[in-house]
């Protein structure tokens, strides 16, 4: 290290203050680790200069922000500070905000401070917590800062402007957040991309890319970061098009295409339904990480191909690259997908042998893969042994497992467990009500919808949508508000026709309404599936394939009704569910019946 403790004394009463606090901080700041900056700190403390309290707090600030930093000497530190100043609580908010496992510990620093009168926060204070804040979704305490950066005139700040776009978006909030972005009179390269990032994350895939288009003609060039929102959106929506042009934008603009952006641009490929674009930008990396390596085993497990799921993971074990909790979510959804039960299970052993403890996540896949393969005994029991307590949607694929095998005793049991951890969560309620509705107890049925009513619970509507020309059209069951809605309709009688002379009698039984067969026949030609579908045989002619998104689990009676229409129309369908994805063509199903 260039300058050794020893200067500070010899500049202590010769040099004019600002001179001997420009050397404090010069040499702090060269520090090379945290034993240097004790040595320095013990000298200091030994020998006062004029300028101690100064000193201290670039102490601080190093501990608790360097790369190489120690963030709980910086708290001793800030300890034994006696009137710590605004530089040092910014120190101390930003730097815990920066620790690995996100807390709430800058929130209750900003509180001491502010309550107890110790300083007043300034627009770098504001701009800190509010990240603390979106990085724990502290809906309630962001607003109030929000409050605050208007008592102490700092919402002009654009530190503070930015900081309040990252939170409103980070927590969804997109309505705030865009009235932010409006009020900025200089929009920078990082309020556009918080923006466009807000909306990519909750799946408002156009009005996204409306906002990446604005970008463009404000003449503000975008970078990798804003790129991945972008491709983020894409995915989400599952708009193939739509990303396949932002991809060929990348390149155009010679955007740098960094690790991150890879694998985003894999991810959106995998998620879009074109698991061989993603595999191409895989095997063009350079480099690869764990990250990449984990994107390309869950695009292939959620397209059921679990052979090269699997290769592909005894490839990355072969190439000594370490598998993180990701790439097993991924394995072991493929086993799921395979009914592979013996392989999960090693994979299982594997994960633990590895070091990885299991999450919630892990165990959900292991019950899924149990309850597929029918082994719904020996899935309660993996779910009475776990060590940790298990989420509602572990309780809710046994729920399903039940329905599926007529265990109605122990889905009654299944579902109080259910209802304790998600009273208010209608999905619960319509499961057990189409137990009941499939074994004809409309008595229960009646009950369980009293019991939704009574807790105010709204059913989430199912929901699919397509993408034509570059725009996303969305449809709901029995939807009326598209305005090709009857040309749609005409399509959806020649398709009724098409499979009624195919031999298809319809699973009325998922109807889950005490009416006539007629009016559930009709029901089931008004799902939201089948008016994408329809939508997409009346834009588009083969080889155009159909790519349809749905928000739910696909019906059985659509998906043997879209195997008939892939035959009958020669087109190939891909739908994406939520769970995975099946390609129809020629009359079959990628899933081979097994979903």
């Amino acid at each position: 290290m260039p300058s050794s403790p020893e200067t500070y004394i010899n500049l202590s009463f010769s040099s004019p203050r600002h001179l001997l606090e420009e050397r404090v901080a010069s040499v702090i700041q060269r520090c090379p680790d945290m034993r240097t900056l004790r040595q320095i700190h013990a000298h200091f403390l030994k020998y006062p200069l004029p300028t101690s309290f100064f000193a201290l707090s670039k102490v601080l600030a190093f501990s608790a922000l360097a790369p190489s930093g120690d963030i709980d000497y910086a708290r001793r530190v800030f300890a034994e500070m006696p009137h710590p100043n605004v530089f040092s609580w910014n120190s101390m908010i930003r730097g815990c905000s920066q620790v690995q496992n996100p807390c709430r510990e800058p929130i209750f620093l900003y509180k001491q401070m502010v309550r107890g009168g110790f300083a007043d926060p300034n627009s770098y204070t504001i701009a800190f917590v509010l990240k603390a804040c979106s990085v724990v979704s502290a809906f309630f305490e962001g607003c109030q800062i929000h409050c605050h950066a208007l008592r102490y005139g700092l919402d002009a700040s654009p530190f503070v402007q930015t900081g309040l776009l990252h939170f409103y978006a980070k927590c969804e909030k997109i309505a705030p957040a865009r009235l932010v972005f409006d009020e900025i009179s200089d929009k920078n390269l990082i309020a556009w991309s918080a923006m466009i990032s807000g909306y990519a994350r909750i799946g408002l895939v156009n009005e996204a890319l409306d906002l990446f288009r604005a970008m463009q003609e404000a003449g503000v060039m975008p970078d990798e970061v804003t790129m991945v929102s972008v491709i983020s959106a894409c995915a989400k929506a599952g708009a193939l098009d739509l990303g396949r042009w932002v991809h060929a934008f990348i390149d155009r603009k010679r955007i740098t295409v960094d690790l991150e952006l890879s694998t985003a641009l894999i991810d959106m490929y995998a998620k879009c339904g074109s698991v061989e674009r993603a595999m191409k930008v895989f095997d063009e990396m350079k480099t690869r990480d764990t990250k990449a390596w984990s994107s390309m085993i869950v695009g292939m497990a959620i397209h059921g191909l679990v052979k090269e799921a699997l290769q592909l993971f005894s490839r990355m074990l072969e190439l000594k690259v370490k598998p993180n909790h990701v790439t097993f979510i991924g394995v072991l959804s493929a086993c799921a997908h395979g009914g592979l039960v013996d392989d999960g299970r090693q994979f299982w052993s594997t994960m633990q042998e590895l070091g990885l403890e299991p999450l919630m996540e892990h165990y959900g896949c292991m019950v899924d893969l149990l309850c597929r393969s029918g082994l719904l005994d020996e899935a309660y029991s993996f779910v009475a042994s776990m060590p940790i307590l298990p989420n509602s949607i572990i309780w809710r694929t046994l729920l399903v497992a039940c329905k599926n095998s007529w265990h109605l005793d122990k889905a009654e049991a299944v579902a109080e467990r259910l209802l304790e951890l998600e009273p208010l969560n209608a999905e619960n309620y319509v499961l057990l009500s189409n137990l009941y509705a499939s074994s004809s107890q409309w008595d229960k049925v009646s009950y369980m919808r009293k019991k939704m009513k009574d807790h105010g619970c709204k059913v989430v509507p199912g929901c699919s949508s397509i993408e034509i020309d570059g725009f996303l059209h969305k449809f709901v069951v029995s939807d009326d508000l598209h305005p090709e809605i009857k040309n749609i309709r005409e399509v959806l009688r020649d398709v009724a026709e098409r499979v009624r002379l195919a031999g298809h009698k319809p699973r009325t039984s998922a109807v889950l309404h005490d009416v006539g067969e007629e009016e559930k026949e009709g029901a089931l030609c008004e799902h939201s599936e089948r008016l994408a579908i329809a939508y997409g045989l009346l834009k588009t002619k083969a080889p155009h394939v159909i790519r349809v998104v749905k928000n739910l689990r696909f019906c059985g009676d659509c998906h043997e009704v879209t195997k008939i229409i892939s035959e009958a129309y020669d087109r190939e369908i891909v739908v994406r569910d939520r769970v995975r994805f099946h390609r129809f063509a020629k009359g079959t199903c990628s899933c081979k019946d097994f979903w």
